[in-house]
């Protein structure tokens, strides 16, 4: 079911810089900002290898504006996290406001939710309004994670001819998300010195997808390894009356 009377003229219709960014309510809990990070961080050296022209979006709480409303934000819901693949990073010149539906006609490849209630909100069927509904009817995501860091858990759904279907997570407990070559799960971990259950990438093969700090610190624990080996090799030589230097 798609909605009545869509949108025919994107000439007529406000686009990103004439809608709000903003509904003005608080993020609700603070660890959205660096879940969201995080998720972008460890997985962008795989968008840029699908993306080597670097056309693709990706939102962090941003508005995906939907259908026209009085006020305007009542027509946008605002996922967590989302990627849209095939289209600019930015429109204009300018970056990226909000995500316009009727301007730009593709869907999200994926869009995530972060639970902070109970759940319900995020699992609403009710036409027109329910969140779940809007995704899978309207929005159109191919894939709509709902993660639960409570209940360390994350449930995943594919929109299977025009109906999202329960995915069933593999051997690891992790959820294909097979246009992107990755996996998606749940980690327990410390991340900005924070230990939790954080939602995270994996490939394929079930290698978790490192940020930009984890591949930092691997590279500098692979550096002292190094260095320390080497300063046994010299007190090795030294013993022998050999010095390395020579």
């Amino acid at each position: 079911m798609t909605p009545s009377n869509p949108p025919t003229s994107k000439t007529t219709l406000p686009d990103h810089t004439q809608l709000p960014e903003s509904d003005g309510s608080f993020v609700k809990n603070w660890q959205e900002h660096p879940q969201s990070i995080l998720l972008t961080d460890s997985i962008t050296p795989i968008l840029k290898q699908l993306n080597p022209d670097d056309q693709y979006c990706i939102g962090q709480d941003l508005g995906i504006y939907w259908r026209i409303t009085d006020p305007p934000e009542r027509g946008a819901e605002a996922p967590d996290w989302f990627y849209v693949p095939n289209v600019p990073p930015t429109l204009n010149g300018q970056t990226r406001r909000s995500y316009v539906l009727w301007q730009e006609y593709i869907a999200p490849l994926i869009v995530l939710e972060f639970v902070s209630g109970n759940g319900s909100e995020e699992r609403d069927k009710t036409p027109w309004t329910g969140k779940f509904w809007i995704y899978e009817q309207v929005i159109r995501p191919a894939f709509y994670g709902i993660y639960e860091v409570k209940k360390a858990s994350v449930e995943v759904y594919h929109l299977i001819e025009g109906q999202y279907q329960v995915l069933a997570a593999n051997e690891r407990g992790h959820y294909p998300i097979s246009p992107l070559g990755v996996e998606l799960g749940i980690n327990i971990g410390q991340y900005q010195n924070v230990e939790l259950p954080w939602l995270r990438w994996w490939d394929l093969q079930g290698n978790l997808l490192l940020s930009g700090e984890e591949r930092a610190e691997q590279e500098y624990q692979r550096a002292e390894q190094e260095y320390q080996r080497a300063e046994r090799l010299t007190a090795q030589l030294r013993s022998l009356g050999i010095e390395p230097e020579a």
